[in-house]
């Protein structure tokens, strides 16, 4: 089996290239990423595409599956080049699948496709997927959803699978993470249970998260698979405040949503932080996710909590870890952090 990832060495892309590379199944894994990294993995070969804009089809001919994870968080606060990238790339995956004859697209959507929804409950991959409407990540990944429901019905002889995962982890991302959600100015020495003190106590403010490791098995698991539709990803246990104050040492304190928002808005338009305040729209408002079909036709389940998945991203941001690949080296940032401060936070 030939296998094609995009974004092949980011957080998710590098763990799915990697469970690829295990799979006896699997002979070989074109892995694509705009820059090219150090890394070296077994059967994995790299090859340098964008997109937005590359010849998609000849990287595609042969395959088996392409796996499409390619997606921009950054810059925030320049939407027509995350636009490029995550809507109109992926269309143009879509018609570089078709037209290189692969049998099978795994696509790599989110929590964050569906519309608001329900905390006391779970829903299952049939809850409605238009997004939330003040975050953009949200706004494309919905928008994308469309485009494969258009692409499944003009297309029936292409296998097309929709992984849906909760927010994703590992030590190895953290300073990718950083970059991307927290910025430059994060004290990183202080970020450890114990240390932290406090958490905001909001209603509704809970979120389910995965380690990556384990997106990484269930991306393998569906390219073996080949089973249609979408799948929902997350570990236990939901991480609500008293969660979080239990794993950090720390008090959940009340705060207003309102008030909670406004501060995320104020760093923002300070360029304190790179994340809009629509990521905080987007923890209060998405339902909890059902996973039970991803159990029973992929036969996948979370090895790692969401707790110790949370607490590997925190140590490996107090350590500054990184990967060898270009979005997550700990160096990427510069000395002291000053390319990133240079180039703008959340602008470039």
């Amino acid at each position: 089996m030939r296998v094609v990832v995009t974004g092949a060495t980011g957080n998710v892309g590098s763990s799915v290239v990697r469970a690829l590379g295990l799979e006896a199944a699997v002979d070989e894994i074109l892995g694509l990423a705009r820059r090219l990294p150090a890394l070296r993995l077994p059967k994995v070969e790299w090859a340098s595409a964008d997109v937005a804009g590359t010849d998609l089809v000849a990287l595609f001919r042969g395959a088996d599956a392409v796996v499409h994870l390619a997606w921009l968080i950054q810059p925030a606060r320049d939407e027509a080049t995350t636009r490029r990238t995550n809507v109109d790339g992926s269309e143009r995956v879509m018609h570089a699948v078709a037209k290189a004859g692969v049998p099978a697209l795994v696509y790599a959507s989110s929590v964050g496709a569906y519309s608001p929804g329900p905390k006391d409950r779970r829903v299952d991959e049939s809850w409605p997927t238009d997004g939330i409407s003040s975050l953009f990540y949200s706004r494309h990944k919905a928008e994308v959803e469309r485009l494969l429901d258009r692409f499944e019905a003009e297309r029936p002889e292409v296998t097309v699978t929709r992984l849906r995962p909760g927010l994703t982890f590992k030590r190895a991302a953290a300073s990718g993470i950083r970059r991307l959600f927290a910025g430059p100015f994060l004290p990183s020495p202080l970020v450890r249970p114990g240390l932290i003190g406090a958490v905001p106590d909001v209603a509704n403010l809970c979120f389910q998260a995965v380690h990556s490791v384990d997106v990484g098995d269930a991306y393998r698991r569906a390219v073996l698979a080949k089973a249609p539709g979408p799948f929902n990803i997350a570990a236990e246990p939901v991480l609500d405040p008293a969660e979080l104050g239990r794993l950090l040492d720390a008090r959940p304190i009340g705060v207003p949503a309102r008030g909670l928002r406004g501060a995320a808005d104020a760093a923002y338009r300070l360029r304190l932080t790179p994340t809009p305040p629509g990521w905080l729209d987007l923890a209060l408002s998405v339902p909890l996710m059902d996973t039970g079909r991803a159990r029973s036709e992929l036969g996948w389940v979370a090895e790692h909590s969401s707790g110790d998945a949370l607490l590997e991203l925190l140590a490996g941001l107090r350590d500054g870890a990184g990967m060898n690949t270009p979005p997550l080296a700990a160096d990427t940032g510069g000395p002291a952090r000053l390319r990133e401060l240079l180039t703008g936070v959340g602008r470039r």
